[in-house]
């Protein structure tokens, strides 16, 4: 019996020498694999901050500077322009969770007759009709810029619709110069709506020779460029709320440089 019992424990013993050098096989054959191929599989992110550099300086602080004012302006417009009938009241609260910057909201018939205003007492009262002149069917968006004595408002309206008629405009208004809150320079940007007026964050900029530019005929051919007013060199660009363009500006950093834009 000690005989069978030694025989056992020596069996025993070869079975788990056998496993601790197939399990010692197996993790290096592992470790090497993993080592191998760690990178393939669990690559460390790295991201390159100048691949996408414009090597234009002019483009380059033009682009830092409008971008992050454009982003929140189309993002408005955009949320706005989705709603087609008269907004419910949680819509209204989501808007303005979204967009604390936006002085009001207004409803209005297609008469022009006011339905809702929220708040119901804006600080800033409009100093004359507002007038959009549209085909509703056609024109999804459209602007009107307001000079009252506290400053200037900025009107974005878009239609609403019992059916398939025509009801009236739901129409945001914010002061346009809220929008340099989001630039990381602000008193480097200015903001041109031809006819409609000129916003700088810096109060001795005289922007009266940008606002006197041809813009009308520059705007046929182009989308951004430069231009030559008061004496000084400026890098721009075009955006568009529908069909009202509205112009970013900048001083050019090498008036010299000239490229075209890549977008």
């Amino acid at each position: 019996m000690p005989r069978v019992i030694f025989y056992c424990l020596a069996s025993l013993l070869a079975l788990v020498l056998a496993a601790c050098s197939v399990w010692e096989n197996t993790a290096y054959i592992g470790e090497s694999t993993y080592n191998a191929t760690k990178d393939l599989v669990n690559p460390d992110p790295t991201v390159e901050t100048d691949r996408y550099t414009l090597e234009d300086p002019n483009q380059a602080k033009l682009a830092r500077l409008f971008t992050p004012v454009d982003g929140p302006l189309g993002s408005l417009t955009r949320f706005l322009s989705d709603m087609d009938t008269y907004p419910p009241v949680d819509w209204v609260d989501v808007f303005f969770l979204r967009y604390p910057w936006v002085h009001s909201l207004i409803i209005v018939d297609k008469d022009g007759w006011m339905l809702d205003r929220f708040p119901e007492d804006p600080i800033k009262r409009i100093s004359q009709p507002l007038v959009y002149e549209a085909k509703w069917r056609e024109t999804f968006l459209q602007t009107v810029v307001d000079h009252p004595e506290l400053g200037p408002e900025f009107y974005i309206g878009t239609p609403w619709f019992q059916g398939a008629d025509f009801a009236g405009l739901i129409i945001a208004s914010f002061d346009p110069r809220v929008l340099f809150n989001f630039c990381p320079d602000p008193d480097k940007l200015v903001i041109i709506q031809p006819k409609g007026g000129a916003w700088t964050n810096d109060k001795s900029l005289n922007t009266q020779p940008l606002q006197d530019m041809p813009w009308d005929e520059i705007l046929e051919d182009d989308v951004s460029g430069q231009v030559e007013a008061g004496g000084r060199q400026w890098t721009w660009i075009v955006r568009y709320v529908a069909d009202d363009p509205y112009i970013y500006v900048v001083e050019s950093v090498d008036p010299e440089y000239s490229d075209s834009w890549l977008f």
